[in-house]
C-alpha cells in the first residue's frame, strides 16, 4: 500500500494505491473516486471492535456510525479520499506508540490499525473545547488525519503549549492538560487567548494552523439570513 497526499495544504486529497487483497478503512462520505476493481463493505465494524456499541462510541468522538472498508480485488487499484472541510491531510505512521486523534480528525487507516474511542477527561472536553472523546489508533500501519488549515508537526521534548482548537493528533505518552494562557486571569481573558493545551513529555504532536469553530464564529455574523 502506498499513500500520497495531493494538493496540500489548502485542498488536500489522499491517493491510496492498493495491491490485490489490501484493505483500507475510511469514514463514510469521504470517497471521491476509485478504480472499478475495488469493493466496498459498509459496517459498524473496525479492527479491534465490532457491532452497534463500536458505532455508538465512534459517534462520541465526532466520527460516523458506519465505516467503509475498501478492498482491492485486483492489482494496482486506487482510491481517492478527502475530508468534508477544506484543509490539509497527513499520513501518520503508527508502530510502537498509539496516536490520539482529535474529534472528527480521523479520515482513514490501513488494515493493521485498531480504532478505539478514548475518554480524554472533563478538563480537555469542557474547558479546552477539544471534545471529551478522541480516536485512539494503535497497532501497525498508516493513519490519515485531516485538519482545517495546514498541518504541522512538532517534536515535543519537555513542554509545548497549543491554543485550544488547534490540535490534530499526538502520540500516546505525552500528557495533556488545560491551563490559562497567562499566569494572570485578566491577562488570559483580555489577551484573547484564554485557555491553552499544555503538553509535557517526549513525543510527536500534530497541530493545525486554523480553528474551524473560530472561523465559523467570525463568518456567521456576515452571512445573510435565510429567507422563509
Amino acid at each position: 500500500m502506498h499513500i500520497q497526499v495531493l494538493q496540500r495544504p489548502g485542498s488536500a486529497v489522499a491517493h491510496v494505491q492498493l495491491h490485490q487483497g489490501e484493505r483500507f478503512t475510511a469514514e463514510t462520505g469521504s470517497m471521491i473516486a476509485m478504480s472499478s476493481e475495488v469493493s466496498i463493505e459498509t459496517s459498524t465494524k473496525s479492527r479491534g471492535s465490532a457491532g452497534l456499541l463500536a458505532g455508538l462510541k465512534r459517534m462520541l468522538s465526532g466520527e460516523n456510525f458506519f465505516l467503509n472498508h475498501y478492498t482491492a480485488t485486483q492489482a494496482n487499484q486506487e482510491l481517492y479520499l478527502a475530508p468534508t472541510l477544506i484543509g490539509d491531510v497527513d499520513v501518520l505512521h503508527v508502530d510502537s506508540r498509539a496516536i490520539m486523534v482529535q474529534a472528527g480528525g480521523w479520515l482513514g487507516s490501513s488494515d493493521g490499525i485498531t480504532l478505539e474511542t478514548s475518554f480524554q477527561g472533563f478538563g480537555v472536553g469542557l474547558l479546552g473545547g477539544e471534545g471529551f472523546f478522541w480516536v485512539k489508533c494503535s497497532g501497525a500501519g498508516q493513519v490519515l488525519v485531516s485538519s482545517f488549515g495546514a498541518i504541522y508537526k512538532v517534536e515535543v521534548n519537555g513542554t509545548y503549549v497549543v491554543d485550544t482548537g488547534h490540535i490534530v493528533a499526538y502520540e500516546e505518552g505525552l500528557e495533556l492538560k488545560v491551563s490559562k494562557a497567562n499566569p494572570s486571569l485578566l491577562g488570559s481573558i483580555f489577551g484573547g487567548e484564554g485557555l491553552v493545551c499544555r503538553f509535557t513529555g517526549k513525543g510527536t504532536l500534530w497541530c493545525q494552523s486554523h480553528n474551524a469553530p473560530a472561523f465559523g464564529q467570525a463568518l456567521g455574523p456576515n452571512l445573510t439570513p435565510r429567507q422563509a
